[in-house]
């Protein structure tokens, strides 16, 4: 799963690629249409989203983990409603990931969390196999 030139831009809705770089800014790409489009700093807050991490109890977890735990439950366990009330959220969350931080993960976050999660995997921009590959790298 590279999650490496995928941001998600304040002030617009979805995750982007990243296309450019300009010192006032970036180029950012639409998933779905492939249009370009130029984001100020001034205005937009950029953030990668391989750099997001879930508080846990001991630490932290990658998004990464977290969209791979998900993508893993999708048949038995498909992701809640974004919509859902508070409480659903949370005990969907709790099977995804158990040990998250139930004082600092607000409901916002695992909507959030949720909504990247089904906008990437309905691209088919998820996969397991790339995960496995770098898991046994990693061990050699």
């Amino acid at each position: 799963m590279n999650l490496k030139d995928l941001i998600a831009v304040s002030g617009i809705s979805g995750v982007f690629r990243i296309a450019g770089n300009r010192n006032n800014g970036l180029i950012i790409e639409d998933l779905d249409t492939g249009k370009k489009k130029f984001a100020p700093a001034r205005r937009h807050q950029f953030t990668p989203l391989e750099s997001i991490a879930i508080y846990t109890d001991d630490d932290s977890t990658e998004l990464a983990k977290v969209f791979s735990n998900m993508l893993e439950q999708i048949e038995d366990n498909p992701p809640a409603n974004p919509n859902a009330k508070p409480d659903e959220l949370r005990e969907y969350f709790a099977d995804v990931l158990p040990d998250f931080d139930r004082d600092q993960v607000s409901s916002g976050d695992i909507k959030k969390v949720i909504k990247w999660f089904n906008f990437l995997n309905e691209r088919n921009l998820l996969s397991l196999e790339e995960e496995t590959v770098e898991e046994t790298k990693d061990a050699e």
